[in-house]
């Protein structure tokens, strides 16, 4: 399945289709009916993503193309408890408004759609989508490539699992510094909101697995050497995979970050600026909060466990440092 918010991002010309051929507006619940989404989280998409401001930087804000009204068609309501909305401008439809989407999350849409042509090779309107993506975001178009090439070790991995065949990586660790050389023995991909990843052995002291990102594979060769499954090892790749919950309360227009670092996102509480989410993590726990923190901003805030609260900061930290050496 692809990532949430790429789904999210995807309903948008649909919403902008049927709010043109009415132009008195629609009902927000019968326009989240229409295209199969909560009515509060159709809400939050459209909040975020037309009404959000700027802050006055070079005087720029968000086009003003819909309208948040009441049932009599009344301005004087607030967006977050209208109950129809209205396009003001038709031609938003067709724009889908990626100039105005931040460069962050562009790149995250850019890179999930990607990984969403894996699994779909012949879908012409996706192929359409990341061309006018990659348009916004070079200024040229540029032809995405062959999909087998964003992901060259997936289907030698793959076979290799199968035959269970050893396979030697060169891997750019993700969580520490350094480039590393290491025979794993291939036992599951999975393909994640992050890209393609393997749950991979030979067990450690302690009977834990490691997980791989393809992404960060520098070189590898698939080996003839043969490797034994571990009898339990249905356990081992289930606890390779088990999460801590983590509460955090992020705006509105960083939603895209906690679906991008989080296994399950589950709403708890929201309002017309924020919201506040119970995100399921896999470890390690305090890299992928402090990285989410960053990506969200400074009106992120972690609300429990209150050992995860400085994390945001811990990591500015270390990033700085990181830079400053190289």
């Amino acid at each position: 399945m692809p990532p949430k918010y790429v789904e999210r991002f995807a309903r948008l010309p649909e919403v902008f289709t049927i709010l043109a051929a009415h132009p008195d507006g629609l009902p927000l619940t019968t326009l989240a009916d229409r295209v199969g989404a909560p009515v509060n989280e159709l809400r939050a998409d459209l909040l975020a993503f037309f009404s959000a401001d700027l802050n006055g930087f070079l005087g720029l804000t968000r086009p003003n193309s819909l309208d948040f009204v009441g049932p009599d068609g009344s301005s004087d309501v607030e967006p977050g408890e209208a109950e129809v909305v209205r396009l003001v401008d038709e031609r938003n439809k067709d724009e889908i408004g990626v100039e105005y989407i931040d460069a962050r999350e562009l790149g995250l849409i850019y890179n999930a759609a990607k990984a969403l042509s894996e699994v779909e090779p012949g879908n012409e309107d996706l192929a359409g989508a990341i061309s006018v993506l990659t348009e916004t975001m070079f200024g040229e178009a540029i032809a995405p490539g062959d999909p087998a090439r964003w992901n060259r070790p997936l289907q030698p991995l793959q076979d290799a699992a199968r035959d269970r065949r050893r396979v030697r990586i060169d891997y750019s660790r993700a969580w520490t510094e350094g480039v590393i050389e290491r025979t794993i023995d291939p036992y599951r991909l999975v393909q994640t909101r992050r890209g393609w990843e393997v749950d991979a052995g030979p067990p450690d002291e302690n009977g834990t697995l490691r997980t791989y990102l393809l992404s960060n594979l520098r070189d590898f060769e698939v080996l003839d050497e043969t490797y034994d499954v571990p009898s339990d090892l249905d356990g081992r790749l289930e606890a390779q995979r088990s999460t801590a919950t983590v509460r955090l309360e992020i705006p509105h227009s960083a939603r895209w970050a906690a679906d991008m670092y989080a296994e399950q996102v589950h709403v708890i509480d929201d309002d017309e600026e924020s919201v506040v989410l119970d995100l399921d993590l896999l470890p390690p726990v305090e890299g992928r909060v402090g990285l989410l923190l960053l990506a969200a901003g400074p009106d992120s805030r972690v609300i429990h466990p209150a050992g995860l609260i400085a994390e945001g900061p811990r990591m500015a930290a270390e990033l700085l440092a990181h830079h400053r050496r190289g």
